[in-house]
């Protein structure tokens, strides 16, 4: 384990001085320099133990940057709105866009280290823990976000000496915590939580530094020092993505799109009858008080024309438009483009009580971002892990997750697009866009095929139907929600 030293080194203000003042001269200059070529943001996490200063230096490297392009990220206990989402999704709601910086204060690493402190830690919860810890910071790494994670450590009489220096002076006794009063006692058990923190989640491209903090100025020289090696560092992306967890098990047998069963149909009184019967089971699910603990993510996508936006509506006309949004997904917007692409997914996510429909999704980086190579290979293979990992937190935090993927053959897509062009009501839906589309075809189909093999876990299945019959399609996907929500609020 990582061990923590007991020293308190001290750097004098002579010759703290030409140091600080060369220091933050360097530090602007490489902050423009890393804002003209916006290539990645800088993340710089702030832990360690109470009473070390940390509050003091967030405010230091805000004084030695430039404010404007460093927002401080300062999280307290997830609010009864945070904890209705995933752990994370608050973590990923602030990131920096390319070229910004960002100060997290109260991280990700708080779990963890509470848990490390404990008299008892459990060991399951501790590797659980560390291994969510890694995977974020994993896929952040290698989507544009360097990652320099800063402890600042003094020993039990330094940190003793200088709560009681704050608390005799009015100006500064507000900088004092209740938490940081409790140290004392604890704090061998908080130094071992610290140091074992560390060990488990230190990367190459997510390292830890030790900050001394005993001391002002070398506490304020130490931190300058690693963040302007961090700004003039090129970001280390990590090799490869963690491996699977076993939520996130490739389910067998995964479907291929040429297995199906194309010639399922429904008569007209069949879809008239059993149409209405699931949406009403739909409704009455929807309304039922357990639902209000559950969020619900529902992914489609397929190939065009294939009835998706048709299959949405028929969800939708059972349910009260205050539970849902129904979310289009097209080409990323500058902004969505400045952070990683999972980005703008985990803002869409839903509260308990609530739906979330995505009309296309994330899986937009394994299809089309990789069919007309707008992400690179590296890109999109490392893509298939980096989603099972995000779908299995969905799962962990209680999400119902379902993933459709309606399928048409080659000559039902051509015989639907001739009829758009002639419908008054529908011409809208055909554009060159989509001919231009049909013309890889089966580069689709393959990057379908492997998408399935890759992401159709045991946890979160994939849904393949085939929707040549689109009143087949509908009942089959209100069939599926129905039983799925049933077994989640235990009403099967």
């Amino acid at each position: 384990m990582f061990e923590l030293a007991e020293s308190d080194p001290e750097l004098s203000k002579e010759e703290a001085g030409p140091l600080e003042d060369k220091l933050r001269t360097a530090l602007l200059k490489a902050q423009y320099a890393r804002l003209k070529q916006q290539n990645c943001a800088l993340l710089i996490v702030i832990a360690g133990i109470d009473g070390a200063g940390k509050g003091a230096t967030v405010g230091m490297l805000n004084e030695w940057m430039d404010a404007r392009h460093v927002r401080t990220l300062a999280f307290n206990p997830p609010s009864e709105l945070e904890q209705g989402r995933p752990w994370l999704w608050r973590y990923w709601q602030n990131l920096p866009a390319k070229g910004k910086t960002g100060i997290v204060f109260g991280s990700w690493y708080r779990p963890l280290l509470q848990e490390a402190a404990r008299k008892k830690p459990r060991q399951k919860r501790l590797l659980a823990q560390s291994r969510a810890i890694r995977e974020f910071e994993n896929t952040l790494a290698q989507n544009g976000v360097q990652i320099v994670k800063l402890w600042y450590h003094l020993s039990r009489q330094a940190q003793g000496d200088r709560t009681e220096k704050l608390l005799s002076d009015p100006d500064t006794a507000w900088q004092v915590r209740p938490e940081d009063l409790k140290v004392k006692k604890k704090f061998s058990r908080l130094r071992d939580a610290g140091a074992l923190a560390i060990s488990l989640t230190h990367e190459t491209h997510a390292p830890w530094a030790v900050i001394p903090a005993a001391d002002t100025q070398m506490r304020e020289i130490s931190t300058g020092q690693v963040v302007l090696a961090a700004l003039r560092k090129r970001r280390i992306a990590p090799m490869q993505p963690i491996t699977q967890a076993d939520t996130a098990i490739v389910a067998q047998p995964t479907p291929t799109l040429a297995s199906l069963d194309y010639s399922a149909r429904l008569t007209d009184d069949e879809y008239d009858k059993l149409l209405p019967d699931w949406q009403g089971r739909l409704a009455r699910l929807v309304q039922h008080k357990k639902f209000a603990e559950t969020p619900v993510v529902l992914v489609f996508e397929g190939q065009d024309a294939a009835g998706k936006g048709g299959t949405i509506r028929r969800i939708t006309h059972a349910l009260d438009p205050r539970q849902f949004r129904a979310i289009p997904i097209a080409a990323p917007s500058v902004e969505e483009l400045t952070r990683p692409y999972l980005w703008r997914f985990w803002r869409d996510l839903p509260a308990p009580g609530h739906i979330s429909i995505f009309d296309r999704s994330w899986y937009g980086r394994v299809l089309v971002e990789r069919v007309e190579k707008y992400a690179s290979e590296t890109e999109w293979q490392r893509a298939y892990e980096e989603i099972n990992q995000f779908e299995s937190q969905l799962l962990t935090s209680g999400a119902v997750v379902l993933k459709f993927w309606l399928a048409v053959t080659k000559e039902e897509q051509l015989e639907r697009f001739r009829e758009r062009e002639v419908s008054p009501f529908k011409s809208f839906k055909i554009t060159q866009e989509d001919w231009r589309n049909r013309k890889q075809w089966d580069a689709y189909v393959k990057a379908a095929n492997d998408m399935l093999q890759h992401t159709s876990t045991q946890a979160c299945p994939w849904h393949v139907l085939p929707s040549n019959d689109k009143r087949h399609a509908r009942v089959a996907v209100l069939q599926q929600v129905v039983k799925a929500l049933e077994n989640a609020l235990g009403l099967d």
